[in-house]
Formats: structure tokens, sequence, C-alpha cells
């Protein structure tokens, strides 16, 4: 009896095997891994916000209102409860992706107008939150990239036959994606810079 209970659940293992269950397990925790990596680089990008808009608002004629879109943006990111499960809701995780675009959005906006204020590019202050922005906004670039990844293999497996079987069997569905309009865009992680302006050469008479 002991030899065919154990016999039979070698057929299980192998049957489960061979219809991607550990395919499916695989990648379903690499989903959930670059998932919380995509969600920390997100948080660290908004933790940098407050004080950057702080060194900038002591700017006396800097526009108000490029920093209140900046703050409004922040708040509409930060307000969203980004939990493991988000990725298994599209119109959840649109609604994540659009307000954290509107973010970015939101401090390129903030960049081109500090091109105005050399003396502001300059502040020491500034100059760390522009390095602390500047690595972060690459970590994200990279998060994206291997989420956006992990979520392609699941996918596949989810609707490839077998494994798709066996993902409606135990329930496996497929994940949301960052939609990528541009992917050699999302492949190189911007640059930016708050740099104070270089020198000039003069021009010889």
């Amino acid at each position: 009896m002991r030899k065919l209970i154990l016999a039979i659940a070698a057929l299980l293992v192998l049957g489960l095997s061979g219809c991607g269950y550990n395919t499916l397990q695989t990648t379903d925790e690499d989903v959930k891994a670059n998932w919380s990596e995509v969600l920390n680089q997100f948080q660290r990008r908004a933790d940098l916000v407050p004080n950057l808009v702080n060194t900038v608002k002591g700017y006396a004629d800097f526009e108000q209102e490029t920093l209140l879109a900046v703050t409004n943006a922040r708040a509409r990111a930060t307000g969203i409860t980004a939990t493991p499960e988000l990725v298994n809701d599209p119109q959840a995780f649109a609604k994540f992706e659009a307000a954290q675009q509107q973010l970015s959005g939101a401090l390129s906006r903030l960049l081109v107008v500090v091109e105005r204020y050399p003396d502001l590019k300059a502040n020491a202050n500034f100059r760390d939150l522009q390095a602390q922005l500047e690595g972060t906004e690459n970590r994200i670039a990279v998060a994206r990239n291997r989420y956006i990844k992990s979520v392609r293999d699941y996918n596949v497996t989810v609707r490839s036959f077998p494994s798709n079987l066996t993902a409606m069997a135990f329930g496996y569905k497929v994940k949301a994606n960052f939609t990528v309009a541009d992917e050699n865009t999302i492949a190189t992680p911007p640059v930016i810079d708050f740099g104070a302006p270089e020198n000039k050469p003069e021009s010889s008479n």
C-alpha cells in the first residue's frame, strides 16, 4: 500500500512538472520579487520629493505653479496603496502607472525650470538631492525592465499549452504589465542633470 501511495505521489509530481507547475511557481516568485523592487524605488523617489521642493521653494522667484504640480503629483502617486495583489488587477495597475507617470512628468518640468536658476543649480543641498534623484531614476528604470521581463515570462507560461491548463487549475492568471511605448527608451535610464552650467570657452578673435 505504501509503495502504491509513493508511486502515485511520484506520478503526480512528474505530471505537475510536465504541465508547467514548477515553472509557474518560479516565474510567479520572480514577478513578486521584481514588483517589490519597483515599489521600493518608486517610494525612494517619493521620499526625495519633499526635500527637493523645500530646497527649491527657498528661491523667491521660483515658479510656485511648478512646485504645486510636483507636490500634487506626489500626493496622487503615494495615495495609491500598492500591494502585491495590485499586479493582478489591470485597472488598479493602470491607475498606479498613470500616477507614477504624472510624477515623472512633473519632475521633468521642474528640471526644465531649474535651468533658469544658476544659483539654485549650484546650491550644495540641491546638488546632493540631484545625485540621489538621478540614482533613483536609474534604479527605477532597471527595476521596471526586470519586472517587465519577469511578467512576460510568467504570462507566456500562463497562456501556453499545456501549462495553461495547470494555471487554470491552480488559479494562476495573467498579470498586468507596464505599457512600453518605446522599448529603447525604457531600456535606457533617464539622465537628470542639475549640474552647474559649464564654462563656455571664450571665442577667439
